[in-house]
């Protein structure tokens, strides 16, 4: 008998081990597919690259290291982790590539962590293997996780702190991944790791009350925030006052009650975005909350209603706000659709009666596939070379989706389960297509590319010089390229830097006749923007 056991024990963890493996391949092909196929855009993008940047020209373990800096001048807005990674990748070269790998593998890991959160939790492996898959096709992960961005990473550390969090109710060693967990969130957004945190004690509040009195907790809490800690003890006696007010007050509080650079906006907005980029699996998010809410006496349910729940009321009551705010959202998210599917499957399973077709809500769901499905065909059609804006990246994108959902839709009228296999692939499909098109980074449709323009800066303009331009608002992703400070100005400002000193402008051509400069000296016009100097 012990040794039947001792060979199913052994058959399950192999099968685990299989998943975790299969996961994290096919996680790391979408993650790092085409990942420099694209420039990086503006704001958070090339913030970070100049900042990973300028550390990696300096030796490991330098000032320059403790003390970024961002062109030249202290850069407090987040801690240094994540722009230490990428400026070790810089080591390979400095391109996107290097910019979005750090990043990108980070949360790549996230995936195979959430299967192992459901083999904890959930009583099925399907639903383990369900709630991962929902959790790697969700578009706002995929395309944010890719980015050279600190978000998808916090993500992945916060999977990681749960996982070990729901681990240590058996075996308190890993207690010290708990602090490990959260001292890297702290080490990569700051603050952030203080709400996050709250949200693990609060589950072990509810579900296991017992480990908030263990020494053994608060011990791997203590070791694992030394580290970040330790940081900012260091900045804050490196640069006194100037670094509490920037790093903790203006960067991080003010977002609770300020809209901090224009980012105010209602307190639905994380809803919409939610509800704008989640589906087909939106269809099951509000059977499995409610099926969570019902059932919170189970530790699953729990650990659902806590996560998501008070993470998306916390953001949502907070003036600041921005898209990738939500991003911690999605795991429970795929939790709680995990949970539903699973129940789809099984009621499919011993019935093909209408009742339970209903029951099942696919009734609702085929409606809803197959308004996904015309969509997605109409855009196919709008976007083929029958038509003006002709686009064959995007209609192949559409038509991948237009079959995912027509399929779907099919077997899901009849009363089929295999259509949330075809959701699966058909999804995975689609966003390996979109990552590999030139759409997949769409706001750098909203302005000039930058490439060429800071190529011609480059190539006319010494290091360290600075460029004044009439575009209204600094472009990060132009300082990288360029590795010179571009800098806005009004047309007022352009005359007056053009009368008193020998500047270089960055201006539209049309605007230089209003701005009436004399002694021009043109050298060289890119993407709509010409490069000038006084002529000597």
């Amino acid at each position: 008998m012990a040794r039947l056991y001792y060979k199913n024990f052994t058959q399950r963890r192999l099968l685990d081990w299989l998943w975790v493996l299969g996961l994290l391949i096919a996680a790391l092909i979408l993650f790092t597919l085409n990942l420099g196929g694209v420039a990086l855009r503006d704001w958070d993008e090339g913030t970070v690259a100049q900042v990973a940047r300028e550390i990696s020209l300096h030796p490991i373990a330098t000032d320059a290291w403790l003390y970024p800096t961002l062109g030249g001048e202290p850069y407090l807005n987040k801690p240094p982790l994540i722009h230490w990674l990428i400026a070790l990748a810089y080591r390979y070269g400095v391109n996107e590539w290097t910019s979005r790998l750090p990043g990108a593998i980070l949360t790549a890991l996230s995936v195979p962590l959430l299967y192992c959160i459901g083999r904890e939790i959930f009583p099925q492996r399907i639903t383990a293997i369900f709630a991962s898959l929902v959790y790697l096709t969700m578009l706002p992960m995929v395309r944010h996780g890719r980015l050279a961005m600190l978000d998808g990473a916090v993500v992945s550390f916060f999977i990681f702190t749960i996982l070990c969090v729901l681990r240590s109710r058996r075996n308190l060693r890993y207690c010290l991944g708990v602090g490990v967990g959260l001292g890297l969130i702290c080490f990569t957004k700051g603050l952030l790791g203080l709400l996050l945190g709250a949200i693990a004690l609060l589950f072990l509040f509810w579900d296991t009350p017992r480990l908030l009195t263990s020494w053994y907790l608060w011990l791997g809490v203590a070791i694992g925030i030394t580290p970040v800690v330790s940081w900012y003890i260091a900045q804050w006696w490196h640069y006194g006052s100037f670094f509490t007010q920037t790093a903790i007050v203006s960067q991080s509080l003010n977002r609770i009650w300020q809209g901090v650079e224009n980012h105010a906006q209602p307190s639905w907005y994380y809803l919409l975005e939610i509800v704008k980029y989640s589906f087909p699996w939106l269809l099951f998010l509000p059977q499995g909350f409610r099926f969570a809410w019902i059932n919170s006496n189970i530790s699953y349910s729990k650990l659902i209603v806590v996560w998501l729940g008070v993470y998306l009321l916390t953001i949502s009551v907070m003036t600041t706000k921005l898209p990738w705010y939500v991003l911690p959202v999605y795991p429970a998210f795929a939790l709680a659709v995990g949970v539903q599917l699973t129940q789809v499957w099984h009621k499919l399973r011993l019935s093909y009666s209408k009742s339970a077709i209903a029951q099942a809500g696919t009734v609702t769901g085929f409606a809803i596939l197959t308004i996904l499905a015309l969509i997605s065909w109409g855009g196919s059609l709008y976007f083929s070379p029958l038509s003006p804006a002709k686009d064959l990246q995007l209609q192949t994108i559409l038509t991948c989706i237009a079959l995912t959902m027509t399929i779907a839709a099919i077997l899901a009228q009849e009363c089929d389960r295999q259509f949330i296999v075809i959701l699966f692939w058909g999804c995975y499909l689609s966003l390996a297509l979109f990552v590999t098109s030139r759409h997949w980074v769409w706001e750098l449709a909203e302005a000039y590319p930058v490439k060429p323009v800071a190529a011609m800066i480059q190539s006319n303009t010494t290091p360290q010089q600075k460029i004044y331009t009439s575009f209204p608002y600094h472009r990060p992703s132009l300082n990288f390229y360029s590795d010179r400070q571009v800098i806005p100005a009004t047309n007022e400002e352009l005359q007056q830097y053009w009368q008193q000193s020998n500047p270089y402008l960055l201006v539209e051509p049309t605007k230089l006749k209003s701005l009436s400069l004399k002694s021009v000296q043109r050298l060289g016009t890119r993407e709509g923007w010409t490069l000038i100097k006084h002529q000597s």
